[in-house]
């Protein structure tokens, strides 16, 4: 690893929170390529030093190169953040694999799971990037909305590796006066909480929309910690992971957040809309929806019980009727609080 100042970086992917994180790494100083997918974005940047697709509204400084190319972006870097929607994550890492640095320090700031394989991005990345060391793979997590950043409202994440020094390398890079990073040595739970939260701000929103009050809401926030652990945690992951800034945090700000485009989806399924039709109005990718087949199929895989992920699932892809999911749930078994848990 170079030294920070020094640090060669490429990003890799330019929505809305790619975008951001571009934008606050250019402006702590760094000179570096931005992988672009569509040409009317990089000639926007190019020409306006704006994303109006994406982050309207905010100034792109000139030391972001956007570029359609993979080969300039990643080639020779010290860090690589890929910032893709998790369903593209494999296609993206093939496009990377003949370009990058075997010592490349590789970092996902993408939260879901795979469909088919129920990997986590860097379970992507180990498959597919299988040169580069385990150590060397990171995630970026945690409570932390787009425009929020690009504005400079101070705003607290988590940076985790297997590998410590690597973790520390990777908050030193993002950390500035408006974006504080911890560190932690799970990826795993980090990538469990980044994913899961947003099936259950799709829940949190359902319960908005249908006008149901404040109660269900935070019971639901606390059930689907609940939920987190219990799969997080027969995975492999620290409890203590998903009680922090990826877990937690990320859940508390997207089940409460009109920013939250999963929560949005949520809002308008609970007044009756269609997904078909949510879906077919929006620019940006709600990771929620998918991933909450990836999250049901692998429960019912591992035998966990997630129940409000469940009736998720139940609502988006079987047309349950929203008002009976919540009798589901209200009229289940009657249990310990900590049934499946510890």
């Amino acid at each position: 690893m170079s030294d920070i100042k020094s640090t060669r970086i490429g990003v890799v992917g330019a929505g809305s929170w790619g975008t951001a994180l571009a934008r606050l790494l250019a402006e702590k100083g760094f000179d570096l390529d931005f992988w672009v997918f569509e040409p009317e974005v990089k000639e926007q940047i190019d020409t306006l030093r704006e994303n109006q697709v994406f982050l309207p509204g905010f100034h792109l400084p000139k030391s972001i190169h956007p570029s359609n190319d993979m080969e300039t972006v990643v080639t020779e870097k010290d860090l690589v953040l890929v910032v893709v929607p998790s369903h593209c994550m494999r296609t993206v890492a093939m496009q990377m694999k003949p370009f990058i640095a075997k010592d490349a320090v590789v970092v996902s700031a993408s939260k879901g799971i795979e469909n088919k394989t129920h990997l986590t991005m860097t379970g992507i990345f180990q498959e597919i990037l299988d040169f580069i060391p385990l150590k060397n793979l990171a995630v970026l997590s945690g409570p932390s909305f787009a425009k929020e950043v690009a504005a400079g409202i101070p705003t607290v994440v988590a940076a985790a590796s297997i590998d410590r020094q690597v973790a520390r390398f990777v908050q030193s890079v993002f950390s500035c006066p408006t974006f504080r990073v911890y560190v932690n040595d799970d990826p795993v739970g980090t990538q469990i909480g980044g994913a899961m939260k947003n099936v259950l701000a799709i829940a949190a929103g359902i319960c908005d929309g249908m006008n149901m009050g404040l109660n269900p809401r935070a019971a639901l926030i606390t059930r689907g910690l609940t939920e987190m652990n219990r799969l997080g945690t027969r995975l492999g992951a620290d409890p203590l992971t998903l009680s922090g800034l990826a877990g937690v945090g990320d859940l508390l700000l997207t089940c409460t957040g009109a920013l939250s485009r999963n929560y949005t989806v949520g809002v308008q399924i609970g007044q009756g809309k269609k997904l078909d039709d949510i879906i077919s109005e929006m620019r940006m990718v709600a990771e929620g929806v998918k991933t909450t087949r990836s999250v049901y199929n692998l429960s019912r895989k591992l035998g966990v019980d997630l129940p409000i992920c469940n009736e998720v699932y139940r609502v988006l892809f079987e047309n349950f009727p929203v008002k009976e999911t919540v009798q589901r749930l209200m009229n289940r078994s009657l249990k310990h609080e900590l049934d499946g848990v510890v």
